[in-house]
């Protein structure tokens, strides 16, 4: 494992999101469900009347192969989704213990 994927999305399109994470390789993650922020193409996220909506953020530590097909799948997602918000960032990983 040396790289960490970081899927960020609107909570609205967790089944659409795991199941390509799914179907792209990733077995193993972390989701942090409920997120709240702020993105220049996504607008403001902070689960109230005045800026409804919340984010899911998954996490996923895999090699470079498995990463890179995440990544893709993604990019193919947001083609489908349109200005529906999902993003990947691809990090590297130093040390996983």
């Amino acid at each position: 494992m040396n790289k960490m994927v970081m899927v960020v999305y609107n909570e609205a399109l967790d089944e659409e999101v795991m199941e390509v994470f799914s179907r792209c390789g990733g077995q193993n993650y972390t989701k942090v469900t409920g997120a709240f922020g702020k993105g220049a193409s996504s607008g403001t996220h902070l689960g109230n009347d005045v800026w409804p909506g919340r984010n899911n953020i998954l996490y996923a530590a895999c090699g470079e192969d498995i990463a890179a097909q995440i990544v893709s799948c993604v990019k193919e997602l947001r083609k489908d989704l349109g200005k529906e918000g999902v993003k990947a960032f691809l990090l590297p990983l130093e040390e996983a213990i």
